[in-house]
């Protein structure tokens, strides 16, 4: 049986978020959903709840360090000291290079990758104490470069360096650090991304789900399984690793 943590999880009110935390909650953690709007939060938590898990709704913009900090000293007080953390929050601000504005390539960065530090910075001291974390930030394919997506793409990447440091440095005090990156999901974000290019959201699936190995597109659950994993204890020996849930290998 395995013990049972406190765990985070960013941007958890709807998509992989949302799939995370009851993945998380189902293997017996207590776990706080944050998201930018707390009351957005109210289906995960009662979806657990009702599941009879623990569930906490925060509400957070993880790129303001008192919000942060305030956050996460509620987690401990409230859940018990976080041991487990996904950096899961992002938003997309996608044009073309030539259209991109400051405000557009600073959103994105801030949310992804200040806010992944900002969290990891917050939560790192109870890992560290109990000798015992799990770190999985969210990368993506995108992270190899896609049209449109100039600030997503390099913040995504930055993720990864982010990862492989955080493992360096916290792998003696029995702290994993590890990063997921899916293909196509089938989610909110990529429905808006069907909608900018003009496509509907069935087309735009039916197109994603052709150039994949494995002839369909991804699910919230796909990524949250590969998280759940990443996040036991059985994964002490995974660490630093970027992890590809795409449907087919990408180099």
């Amino acid at each position: 049986m395995s013990t049972q943590r406190t765990a985070i999880v960013t941007g958890a009110a709807r998509g992989i978020g949302a799939a995370t935390a009851k993945r998380l909650a189902s293997a017996g953690h207590a776990v706080a959903v944050l998201d930018l709007d707390e009351s957005a939060c109210a289906d995960t938590v009662a979806a657990i709840t009702d599941a009879g898990g623990r569930a906490l709704a925060v509400g957070v913009d993880v790129a303001d360090a008192a919000q942060v900090e305030a956050a996460v000293q509620r987690v401990a007080d409230e859940l018990g000291s976080p041991t487990i953390l996904v950096n899961n929050a992002g938003i997309t601000r996608d044009n073309l290079l030539f259209k991109m504005t400051e405000d557009d390539w600073d959103a994105v960065i801030n949310v992804h990758l200040r806010g992944s530090f900002l969290m990891t910075r917050a939560v790192q001291g109870y890992m560290t104490s109990e000798k015992f974390g799990r770190i999985v930030n969210l990368s993506s394919s995108s992270a190899q470069g896609n049209r449109g997506q100039v600030n997503y793409s390099a913040a995504k990447a930055g993720l990864q360096g982010f990862t492989k440091t955080l493992a360096i440095e916290l792998g003696k005090f029995g702290v994993t650090a590890n990063a997921v990156a899916p293909g196509f999901i089938q989610t909110e974000m990529t429905k808006m991304t069907a909608e900018r290019l003009g496509v509907s959201f069935e087309d735009f699936i039916a197109h994603s789900a052709a150039a994949i190995p494995v002839q369909r597109v991804g699910q919230p659950e796909d990524i949250a399984a590969t998280i759940g994993f990443l996040c036991s204890e059985d994964a002490g020996f995974v660490s630093g690793q970027v992890i590809y849930v795409a449907g087919g290998p990408l180099d």
